[in-house]
């Protein structure tokens, strides 16, 4: 349990000064933009309207997207970006943080420890598993990259000398 606690304690350190400094970004691009040439942009109603709300009522989707995957970066860049006030923010950060700390020091603990008993009692089991995840990966990564490359506009460059 111990060992749980301290790597929580870390992975919360970690996702504070990460997201912390994702809406610290994002607070320094939508001062930028109101600066800049989006400015007329950002002075409409609408977007006053979406501001005000996302000030308002944002908190709670900082908190839960720590719960996704991919999301919470793009929540608290734009909670920054939005000038969402610390006192809304912070608690978000801190709540929302804390569960992804949790979910992933426990999990993470578990599955380390689960692996490790696998190859104590059982060496060529794991080595087989740890195997058939990595090509697993592999043929992924492949399959992927065939995929991008089929689906790849064709630039014409291998026909540049035909006529």
């Amino acid at each position: 349990m111990g060992e749980i606690l301290r790597v929580a304690g870390a992975l919360y350190v970690i996702v504070l000064l990460r997201a912390g400094g994702t809406f610290a970004v994002g607070w320094l691009t939508g001062a930028g933009a109101r600066r800049g040439r989006f400015a007329e942009r950002m002075a409409t109603a609408r977007f006053q309207r979406a501001e005000r709300a996302i000030q308002r009522w944002g908190a709670p989707v900082v908190a839960v997207s720590f719960l996704t995957v991919g999301f919470q970066t793009a929540a608290n860049f734009l909670a920054g970006t939005m000038r969402m006030p610390l006192p809304r923010y912070l608690p978000a950060l801190f709540v929302g943080g804390a569960a992804w700390a949790v979910i992933y020091a426990v999990f993470g603990i578990g599955a380390l420890a689960a692996l490790g008993a696998l190859f104590a009692r059982h060496t060529a089991l794991g080595v087989a598993g740890v195997a058939v995840l990595l090509l697993a990966v592999c043929g992924a990564v492949v399959h992927h990259r065939r995929r991008a490359a089929a689906d790849a506009p064709d630039t014409g460059a291998g026909a540049a000398g035909q006529s």
